[in-house]
């Protein structure tokens, strides 16, 4: 029988795909989608091309490209990797696309335009053990381009890959220094700087991941406490949970002198908790130690750590200083229980705009005020459940639940004369959800010489100033709010309030720039949406004024310009008018 003769080549083949692809599209599935789409048009199709390679297909959330040349195909992969760490610079960490990429070379079967075989298998397996950001190349790669390129790699040993008869020898690019070094690196503070990354929960139940991320929570507010150090906030320091951490990246990453790592284990009612200091310059261990105890010492085990700590990175901080760090805003320990169940819901409900999630924040916080009425931080924060629910729209009864916001924040005030946290999220909620301007940025200035470490803190009193008419002011507090918090995940919000007060200042093409970039991330944020129109009509651009307005009114077609002096609470008529008239010109009703 005649047999009609199978077409074959050798080639360098590149498989790619984004880690994490399902959770990302669990999270927002058309803007993941939408996103990918981007940076495959805009860079990885681009360089494919102006390496001569070829895209066979795309595979969902990934591709297939092959290369006549093995060097043209390594250094594609190095730029599509350095070029997705330009791009990702200011996408907080949970929500950014990063590609794995394996690389081959092998001899493959031409079916039309499509390729397959052992060769492109080897390629797609290659991937898969690559890391976010990485490359992984075969041995056989590996000695085509020996001396070849300036890239220097690991060898990941041999690998059974399924599919696959014989074992292949894996190698991994070594990228990380390098992409690490092209971004903007921050420079380290005048004073220690600490960033407590999350503690492993060795409890052997998931469920027990609050109690973990809440042991941390409480070092990170008590070492914040102290004036003398410089201490990164718990949303950046949290984007490394679950990964493989190299602490002198981190370093640069967060631009901090000093990582802390642990472990918190929870049996009945014996906690134990281990942790261990190092210096992200030098890598040296300084300081590990584990304390063990029933539950009812837990707010002694947190000192403890916390006093550790402190004794080995700046051990002149004076006693009265650590005494007042070790200060509780509750003894009670089922109240402070309910208090990290409701912060675990209350982040849940932050990330993904959860309204049954801050709900059932609220109803934690109550319950951990009904057991313990004197617990200031529990109050502040079912007082910012409320400026959540204003913010999203969520309010049923405004004026009955504008008064229960300011109940909650004057019983925080009360109790909380001490606590930087609790005086923060009340003055917020006085100025933003009441309209108590004044005596809301008063809590917040008096907040921040408490605890010159909080972030949040600083973002509250940026939006204030903002309210105010102090742009200028405010762009620096969002500056320092971005410092203390540069990978967390609500980094748009200080974009945001940095392009209102660009606007504010009458610098028009500066707050079109600020809200494009919160717009890259939230394409439906009504808020900068808005921004962008006023911004872009008061600078003479009308016709880029009417893409950012149809999207607002399609998103929203009762919004009326007499609904703005509700949204916000400005000070200075002179300010809203301002926004007014730049929303009349980009075509937004009265």
């Amino acid at each position: 029988m005649a047999t009609e003769r199978v077409e074959r080549r050798l080639t360098a083949i590149l498989a790619a795909d984004v880690a994490g692809y399902s959770r990302l599209t669990g999270l927002d599935e058309e803007g993941t989608h939408a996103q990918l789409q981007d940076h495959l048009r805009l860079l990885v199709n681009s360089k494919i091309a102006e390496h001569r390679g070829r895209v066979v297909k795309n595979t969902g959330d990934g591709l297939l490209a092959e290369f006549t040349s093995v060097v043209d195909a390594v250094r594609c992969a190095v730029d599509v990797q350095r070029g997705m760490v330009e791009r990702n610079a200011a996408v907080p960490q949970d929500k950014r696309i990063e590609f794995r990429i394996g690389i081959n070379v092998g001899d493959v079967i031409i079916d039309s335009s499509d390729i397959f075989g052992d060769g492109v298998n080897v390629a797609a397996r290659l991937e898969g053990l690559a890391e976010p950001s990485g490359i992984c190349v075969s041995g056989r790669v590996l000695e085509d381009i020996e001396g070849k390129l300036d890239i220097s790699f690991e060898d990941a040993g041999e690998h059974r890959l399924k599919n696959i008869a014989r074992p292949v020898r894996v190698y991994r690019a070594r990228l990380r220094g390098e992409l690490t070094a092209r971004r903007a690196l921050l420079p380290l503070p005048d004073k220690p700087s600490i960033a407590v990354l999350s503690f492993q929960n060795l409890s052997g139940d998931p469920e027990q991941e609050y109690f973990a991320d809440g042991m941390v929570e409480e070092i990170i507010t008590a070492l914040s406490r102290f004036r003398d150090l410089f201490v990164i906030a718990r949303n950046s320091s949290f984007t490394y949970k679950g990964r493989p951490v190299d602490v002198k990246q981190v370093g640069q990453e967060l631009g901090v002198r000093y990582v802390l790592e642990g472990s918190v284990r929870r049996a009945g009612d014996r906690v134990r908790i281990a942790g261990q200091l190092v210096d992200a310059s030098t890598g040296a261990h300084l300081w590990a130690d584990r304390f063990d105890g029933r539950l009812e010492d837990i707010f002694e085990l947190q000192d403890q750590v916390t006093s550790n700590v402190v004794g080995a990175i700046s051990p002149k901080l004076q006693q009265a200083e650590i005494e007042r760090a070790k200060r509780k805003s509750t003894e009670n320990l089922d109240a402070y229980d309910y208090y990290l169940r409701g912060m675990a819901a209350f982040d849940v409900a932050g990330r993904w705009e959860n309204r049954g999630a801050n709900d059932d924040a609220l109803r934690l916080f109550y319950k951990a005020i009904e057991l313990d009425p004197d617990f200031a931080s529990a109050y502040g924060m079912a007082a910012i459940c409320f400026m959540r629910r204003k913010s999203n729209h969520w309010m049923i009864d405004r004026e009955q639940e504008t008064a229960e916001a300011r109940r909650l924040a004057s019983h925080a005030v009360r109790l909380g004369q001490d606590d930087a946290a609790a005086l923060s999220r009340a003055g917020f909620v006085l100025a933003r959800v009441v309209g108590e301007l004044d005596a809301g940025a008063a809590l917040i200035d008096r907040a921040l010489l408490l605890n010159p470490n909080l972030a949040f803190a600083w973002l509250f009193s940026g939006i204030t100033k903002n309210l105010l008419g102090e742009p200028d002011i405010a762009i620096a507090h969002f500056a320092r709010a971005t410092r203390l918090n540069p990978l967390g995940p609500y980094l748009f919000h200080s974009q945001m309030g940095t392009a209102f007060a660009h606007f504010l200042a009458g610098r028009y093409n500066e707050a079109c720039l600020w809200a494009k970039k919160v717009l890259d991330h939230r394409p439906d944020w009504m808020a900068a949406l808005r921004l962008l129109a006023a911004s872009s009509a008061l600078g003479g651009r009308l016709e880029e004024a009417r893409e950012p307005m149809g999207h607002v009114r399609q998103l929203d077609p009762m919004l009326r310009i007499s609904d703005l002096k509700d949204v916000y609470p400005f000070h200075r008529p002179e300010d809203l008018a301002k926004l007014e008239e730049g929303l009349r010109k980009a075509g937004l009703p009265e």
